[in-house]
């Protein structure tokens, strides 16, 4: 039987967290370059070095990520010389950056220390990036290390724009029902077994604490509503999904609710909306295709008190374009590892179901 690790996060949170880097980093040399977005490299500079002053660690650059996280960007990144040249690799931003930064401290086999800039995706502590092509459709999945250490400074997070908060619930949202569907009538293991049943705390914090942890990102103010909404979006679902991902054996990480994102990569409009946006309406199809209504009833309810979308018109994308999303759908790792008996034609159904179901929602609320 052959071996596996497994690596959980480790993470600091709250608004003076940057000054455990020093200590944190102690081990892992003396310099680091960050790479990021260049919104969030402007928000986090002054913080972080304010943080390393006096320090053992100096920040010897400041380097744009590329915009997306493309092999190409990597790439380039990877023959910048302050990059090759850096002990460490401080990677600032959303989940593209973090992808981006993972993949660079990969492939050039240094330390890799994460600062999420939004609470908008689990990119920070996972051990997999979502690679795109440079048109911006999805490419494939890459499997790095995972991050040495994430910080999460609460301010910071406080301060990011309020859609990607937004669209970051969206994305938590689709955890639990993608794991407990994705895994259905499998024995499992220890280990994901373990993240199946890690999956089911994803859900209900983001119900109860969603609003509020928007109301406080609208005000760019830290509060526990926001705190508990940003450990749910970045750490809870993070450990699921380094819990429940281990290809080519087995891949219960994310199911249909990220295949309608996928497919919506390569529509007219798809790439108006947000990640998070999209695989909130997947969750509604991927309930519908299980036939949990009176889940996927109380999920629409929630949805449509958010904001989120409830049919495709929500997103821009008309029936017609289902099959050509339905193409692009069998190409992802998600359809590689669906449940038995799982069939295109259904899903795209449920697709059509829930369009209808959606609709007739808006109609009468």
């Amino acid at each position: 039987m052959s071996h596996y690790n497994m690596f959980l996060p480790n993470y600091s949170i709250g608004s003076d967290c940057y000054n455990e880097i020093a200590h944190v980093t102690r081990h892992y040399g003396n310099t680091a370059v960050v790479i990021g977005g260049k919104t969030a490299m402007s928000k986090a500079h002054d913080a972080l070095l304010k943080a390393v002053e006096g320090t053992h660690v100096t920040i010897t650059d400041f380097v744009w990520f590329g915009g997306d996280s493309t092999y190409e960007n990597g790439k380039m990144l990877m023959e910048t010389e302050s990059v090759k040249n850096a002990d460490m690799i401080f990677a600032v931003g959303g989940g593209r950056a973090c992808d981006t930064g993972k993949y660079v401290a990969n492939e050039l086999d240094k330390p890799l220390f994460c600062f999420p800039t939004v609470a908008s995706n689990c990119a920070s502590v996972t051990s997999i990036c979502v690679i795109y092509n440079p048109d911006g459709s999805f490419r494939e999945y890459y499997y790095p290390k995972m991050a040495n250490h994430t910080f999460i400074n609460s301010d910071i997070i406080a301060d990011s724009p309020y859609q990607l908060l937004w669209a970051g619930i969206g994305d938590a949202l689709s955890k639990e029902c993608e794991a407990v569907f994705s895994s259905k009538g499998v024995t499992l293991s220890a280990t994901p077994l373990m993240g199946v049943q890690l999956s089911h705390v994803c859900t209900s914090p983001l119900i109860r604490f969603g609003a509020k942890a928007l109301e406080a990102c609208r005000n760019k103010k830290p509060s526990h509503e926001l705190e508990q909404v940003t450990l749910d979006i970045i750490i809870s679902t993070g450990i699921v999904s380094n819990m429940t991902t281990h290809t080519p054996e087995y891949y219960y990480n994310s199911s249909l609710a990220h295949c309608v994102y996928y497919g919506a990569t390569v529509t007219k409009n798809g790439h108006k909306h947000l990640h998070g946006e999209i695989v909130a309406l997947g969750v509604l199809c991927l309930l519908t295709f299980d036939k949990k209504y009176e889940e996927r009833d109380a999920i629409m309810a929630f949805n449509a008190s958010m904001g989120f979308p409830v049919c495709f018109d929500d997103v821009e994308i008309d029936e017609s374009e289902f099959e050509a999303m339905g193409e692009k759908v069998v190409t992802s790792t998600e359809w590689a590892y669906r449940p038995k008996g799982v069939t295109l034609e259904a899903f795209i159904e449920s697709m059509r179901e829930q369009n209808r179901c959606g609709r007739e929602y808006k109609k009468n609320h």
